[in-house]
């Protein structure tokens, strides 16, 4: 691997393990609002622990290397990191905007100014992840297509590429 590569990669790790920090962090600061009988809470509960599979599974580095069987399993990754990304986004934007809506439809037990704060840290690490996502994810697109070769010599380049990148 290249040095650029190599930085690439590096990146990459961090900004997956940051990912999984901050997804177990928003895990933990959810549960503190006693949400289990409401199914939004629930459901947020499970949008981080979803983010923090991806990000444990993009760890791995399987998804960005160019084995076999490696281009589905990118593709399934991508897609799947994408809309947690987009889901993470619309969460910390409801948090941060609608802070009290979002805690009278979460039917949280904790009281309404300590629910506040936590909803603002849970929006902050949600638009944290948000960005911090996308990063991930333009960085696998590249360590993917730094692995794919240089460019050929009669422009038959974009046809080598494996079936994720084709538009």
């Amino acid at each position: 691997m290249a040095g650029s590569g190599r930085a690439a990669h590096e990146a990459f790790l961090l900004c997956n393990y940051t990912l999984l920090g901050a997804a177990s962090a928003c895990i933990f600061l959810t549960l503190s609002l006693r949400l289990v009988p409401s199914t939004c809470g629930l459901l947020l509960v499970f949008l981080h622990a979803l983010t923090a599979v991806f990000a444990a599974a993009g760890c791995s580095g399987s998804f960005t290397d160019a084995g076999a069987g490696a281009g589905t399993a990118h593709a399934m990754h991508t897609s799947g990191a994408v809309l947690t990304a987009i889901f993470q986004g619309a969460a910390a934007l409801l948090a941060f905007t609608r802070t009290a809506d979002f805690l009278t439809e979460l039917r949280s037990y904790v009281r309404e100014e300590d629910g506040e704060v936590i909803m603002k840290l849970v929006g902050g690490l949600g638009a944290a992840i948000f960005v911090l996502e996308w990063a991930a994810l333009a960085l696998a697109f590249a360590l993917r297509l730094g692995d794919d070769g240089g460019e050929e010599a009669d422009g038959e380049y974009a046809k080598s590429w494996p079936s994720a990148y084709h538009v």
